[in-house]
């Protein structure tokens, strides 16, 4: 591989590792649709079903993130993905077997494990295969997985638990991610930093990294973007089955095709776009993303007070064609940042803040403030709560633009 040319395998290894992301949150986001039947079976509160889907996953996903970030600097790559992809595969199938809040709880800490080795070494490996002027483009082609991951788990889930139980959506969607993991160990490592000029960071220069400003607006910024992404997958399925009377299928239907209609083509257009305004500034990305944030507010509005569940299901796939495009330009800007040496800590730094403010800390928030407010026997109270997401997005919006402007005077 030259530093000029990016050759079939590149985009072989982007196709890999992208299908491998897909297996990523079709194991994390699937338990989300089947909070109701869970909730029926285990009699859990609405906090219970927020700790199992968000605060166990995210509790060693964000701490381990750092750790496992700095080891993607300095070991193979690939085997650091084969060995989280066989933990999280593992345990998510194993979910199906808990009878227990506390054994569900065991095994989503454990898919957070696994999961946590995936974003540092993949974006790490991404930065090496392609060049830095479409970073964004490709980033945002690995991130797409999130819409589709998302999709298949809300598509076959909930057919799969309104026919078989929701155990079986575990045991069918989480064992055959193992098949993966000797693909995964086949891969070719690109040598480190050959696609980059100049080097920023030395291995040693991660405290230097620590005080780099234009990094915390990102790390803050896409962090509250994250909050109100995160709970189109997390409540709303959850929002229109109690309050519009429809089984989890068809919440999963209709939420799976706004994910991969509007989430698939936002994600990788929104690399493209960003990539577009960087060619005309140096914090163009972020712009960019600023921009998206505050035109999801009203249609935010539009999905909590609007009555007709067409309209609010078609708002949603236009909310998650924008509410997805920031990750390409957000691990596109960390990375450059970063640099080669230190791009594996620095993923890991945006991993650990991003998801415990947008999986630890907001989703327990949505839940208590569902069961304060007494969702269950008044399931519409959940719109005040889900006022939380356009409030996010007013705060990543601020956040960003200044971010953008810090970058340009670095």
């Amino acid at each position: 591989m030259t530093k000029e040319k990016t050759g079939f395998y590149a985009w072989y290894a982007l196709g890999l590792l992208t299908l491998i992301y897909v297996m990523n949150f079709v194991d994390r986001v699937l338990i989300y649709l089947l909070f109701a039947p869970i909730k029926k079976e285990m009699m859990f509160t609405d906090l219970q079903l927020a700790l199992l889907g968000s605060t166990s996953f995210v509790i060693f996903y964000t701490v381990l993130g750092i750790p496992f970030g700095r080891m993607a600097d300095k070991i193979s790559r690939k085997k650091l993905i084969a060995f989280g992809l066989a933990v999280w595969s593992i345990f998510s199938g194993l979910t199906g077997f808990a009878n227990s809040f506390w054994m569900i709880f065991l095994c989503r800490m454990m898919v957070g494990i696994g999961e946590a080795t995936l974003g540092p070494a993949a974006l790490s490996l991404l930065s090496d295969y392609f060049p830095s002027k479409i970073r964004a483009t490709v980033q945002a082609v690995f991130s797409s997985a999130i819409a589709i991951g998302t999709g298949i788990a809300f598509f076959f889930g909930g057919f799969i638990s309104d026919i078989f139980g929701w155990r079986y959506a575990f045991y069918f969607l989480g064992f055959p991610g193992l098949i993966l993991v000797l693909l995964v160990l086949m891969l070719k490592e690109p040598q480190r930093g050959i696609r980059d000029s100049s080097v920023v960071y030395q291995k040693n220069d991660w405290k230097q990294l620590l005080k780099n400003v234009p990094l915390r607006y990102i790390l803050l910024g896409y962090a509250f973007f994250a909050v109100a992404s995160n709970s189109v997958s997390i409540w709303l399925p959850t929002f229109f089955v109690r309050t519009q009377n429809i089984t989890v299928a068809q919440a999963g239907l209709w939420i799976g095709i706004g994910t991969v209609a509007g989430g698939l083509p936002g994600t990788i257009l929104g690399g493209y776009f960003a990539d577009r305004f960087r060619l005309k500034r140096t914090g163009g990305r972020m712009l960019f993303t600023s921009l998206l944030a505050l035109i999801c507010i009203p249609i935010w509005f539009v999905i909590i007070f609007g009555s007709s569940i067409a309209v609010q299901f078609i708002s949603i796939s236009l909310l998650l064609g924008l509410a997805l495009a920031w990750l390409g330009p957000a691990a596109a800007d960390v990375n450059d940042i970063a640099g080669p040496n230190l791009r594996g800590l620095a993923t890991g730094m945006y991993f650990f803040v991003v998801n415990a403010i947008g999986y630890g800390i907001a989703p327990p928030l949505y839940g208590k403030i569902n069961d304060f407010l007494n969702v269950s026997s008044d399931p519409s109270v959940m719109k005040i709560t889900l006022l939380i997401s356009p409030v996010a997005c007013i705060i990543a919006g601020a956040l960003l633009y200044a971010g953008s402007k810090k970058l340009e005077k670095q």
